[in-house]
């Protein structure tokens, strides 16, 4: 019977789900003092993973206020409305939604109804569209004084264009 050390198997297993920062694509769109620039805090380890049988990359990390998440992803057929939908159940549940586009990017913050505030957080997300493919940050704050502001995001969005 061939025997492999567990480490290997569970490496084996998780690879595909579960890699370091410099393995994903999305851990490339942003720097870690980029990142510190807009947080005005470091961000712990970035890690990235992928979801199996999807084009999509995530890299997330955290700071003691804030969550961090930069995804990669490839833009289905007839996606176009999604966002719209999105925004009209956000208000429709109570939540402030600002939307600002500025030619290829696209930046929003959500403040959730106050029986959310504790569960959903408080975000802030720029995406670029390039070609069929996009990529975002997104910042959910724990606190509405934590909250990232578009003016301050997205100039990240924009460095992040010519990353993919």
């Amino acid at each position: 019977m061939i025997r492999f050390p567990a480490k290997l198997v569970l490496i084996g297993l998780l690879g595909p789900i579960v890699g370091l920062a410099e393995d994903n694509k999305a851990c490339s769109l942003a720097t870690p003092a980029e990142l510190e620039s807009v947080l005005g805090s470091k961000v712990a380890a970035l890690r990235g993973s992928s979801t199996p049988g999807s084009d999509a990359q995530i890299c997330a990390g955290a700071t003691a206020q804030a969550q961090v998440m930069l995804r990669l992803a490839r833009r289905k057929e007839g996606s176009e409305g999604k966002e719209a939908k999105g925004v009209l159940i956000a208000k429709q549940m109570g939540a402030q939604v600002d939307v600002k586009t500025f030619g290829p990017i696209t930046c929003s913050t959500f403040i959730p109804p106050e029986n959310m505030q504790t569960r959903a957080g408080y975000n802030t997300t720029c995406t670029v569209k390039k070609g069929d493919m996009v990529a975002g940050v997104e910042i959910t704050a724990k606190s509405r004084s934590a909250m990232v502001p578009i003016d301050k995001l997205r100039p990240l969005a924009e460095k992040m264009a010519g990353r993919f």
